[in-house]
């Protein structure tokens, strides 16, 4: 028995080493080419986080005052216009959506910016309204016996409670524009699919992997730094209370 144990043990590392050999023959060619190309790789990667950047803080900029307007009592009746007007950018693959405004806009960091903005409203759009009327009603309803105003009510009582869904809202919606953003070199954008690109276009799976890598590392340390945040914006009641659902 202790020797069928070492022998399945011995096999065991004999395939992990096979794999790690593997994997490191498979990125060689993206360890040659960050080495040779450092200062290309930061710049194209500062271009990809500020396109990135920029379109997530006007889609936030925006769609969360319009999630709120839209829930108010007396503009509920068009929240189904400004919904559909957001799903242009889900419903229309991104290609088109970049092709569309580059006929109008032309090409450059501008074209990249707006259609990445205009791709990235609807989850933060519909998780700021989906938020706000999850709200329980008894707690609205408390607030009013107590003489709140409307707004205090907004700021006080649904906002925080809706916290939540706002937040997961940008963070699907911010990951997503990570990897959007690679295509923004397609109009002349810069970023990282410049590398991604340029790779398939010459059949270097070292140069397409030295921009996808680092597209991928950045969508999962933007996750889990806004998983960070979440934590600390989100009112630690609430956060109990979601631990124990």
């Amino acid at each position: 028995m202790r020797g069928k144990k070492l022998e399945l043990s011995f096999r065991i590392a004999i395939t992990l080493l096979i794999i790690c050999l593997f994997i490191w023959a498979y990125f060689e060619g993206v360890f040659q080419f960050i080495k040779d190309n450092p200062g290309d790789l930061i710049i194209l990667l500062q271009q990809h986080v500020k396109i990135v950047g920029l379109s997530a803080m006007l889609a936030v900029a925006f769609a969360v005052p319009v999630g709120i307007f839209i829930t108010r009592p007396r503009f509920k009746k068009y929240d189904w216009i400004v919904i559909n007007f957001a799903n242009i950018g889900q419903t229309i693959p991104t290609l088109a959506v970049l092709a569309l405004i580059m006929s109008y806009l032309g090409i450059g960091y501008t074209t990249a910016v707006f259609s990445l903005w205009l791709y990235s409203l609807l989850p933060i759009l519909r998780n700021t309204v989906v938020g706000i009327k999850s709200v329980n009603p008894s707690i609205i309803d408390a607030g009013k016996g107590m003489g709140m105003t409307s707004w205090q009510i907004l700021w006080k009582l649904e906002l925080p409670n809706a916290l939540y869904a706002i937040l997961a809202g940008i963070r699907t919606s911010i990951v997503i524009n990570v990897g959007s953003a690679a295509l923004a070199f397609l109009i002349g954008g810069g970023g990282l699919g410049d590398l991604i690109f340029t790779g398939i276009s010459l059949y270097d799976t070292g140069i397409m992997l030295s921009g996808a890598v680092p597209v991928t590392l950045l969508a999962i340390t933007l996750d889990f730094l806004l998983g960070k945040l979440e934590k600390i914006i989100i009112p630690k009641g609430l956060q109990r209370n979601e631990e124990t659902v």
